[in-house]
């Protein structure tokens, strides 16, 4: 799993051996069971996520129902909002899938920030296109029917729907379960 670590960091900086081993010293690996809860609602946290193989899902309990707002999935990074605001979190973070994940928090960023500058940098560039997926998601789904999103959920991310169950693919998509069955439908329909 370091492997595909360092074969993602070499996307944005160059590693020397130094490097690799001040980053395996921090011991970030984590293998996690589906199932998992990482983060529950109310409450506080300072790690942040870094995808290497599986799934996990953010999602909020409103009046007793799970609304679902994002997979993560490989290559995925994810700093829950309570770790930047200091408050207890307003969301839950669980695993769909067997997952293994880096797990780090702000005192090891500043320790690796300051001994290897670069990592700034990186994080930086990672932070950047973050918010700009960020924000053409959230275009995207405020734009589009539930139709469109499915069909844009199919071209951008088909293996997640073979990953997730239907109900929390129906929650992210801001429908029922019956609807997305009735939408998968009508589409085979049009295909056929």
């Amino acid at each position: 799993m370091q492997n595909t670590l360092f074969e993602f960091i070499s996307k944005y900086v160059s590693l020397t051996d130094d490097e690799k081993n001040a980053i395996l010293s921090l011991d970030l690996f984590r293998s996690v069971k589906k199932g998992t809860t990482l983060l529950k609602e109310g409450q506080k946290s300072q790690d942040s996520y870094f995808v290497l193989k599986g799934c996990i899902r953010v999602y909020y309990i409103i009046d007793g129902e799970e609304k679902t707002t994002a997979f993560y999935t490989e290559m995925d990074a994810l700093t829950p909002h309570c770790v930047i605001n200091k408050a207890p979190s307003e969301y839950f973070i669980s695993c769909v899938e067997d997952t293994i994940l880096t797990v780090s928090n702000s005192d090891m960023e500043i320790e690796i920030n300051s001994n290897f500058p670069k990592f700034e940098t990186m994080c930086r560039k990672l932070s950047e296109e973050l918010l700009v997926k960020q924000q053409i998601d959230f275009d995207e789904f405020k734009t589009s029917s539930p139709e469109q999103r499915y069909l844009n959920l199919l071209q951008k991310r088909p293996g997640l729907i073979q990953r997730v169950p239907q109900h929390q693919l129906a929650s992210y998509l801001g429908i029922k379960p019956q609807s997305l069955s009735r939408l998968r439908a009508r589409i085979l329909e049009k295909k056929g």
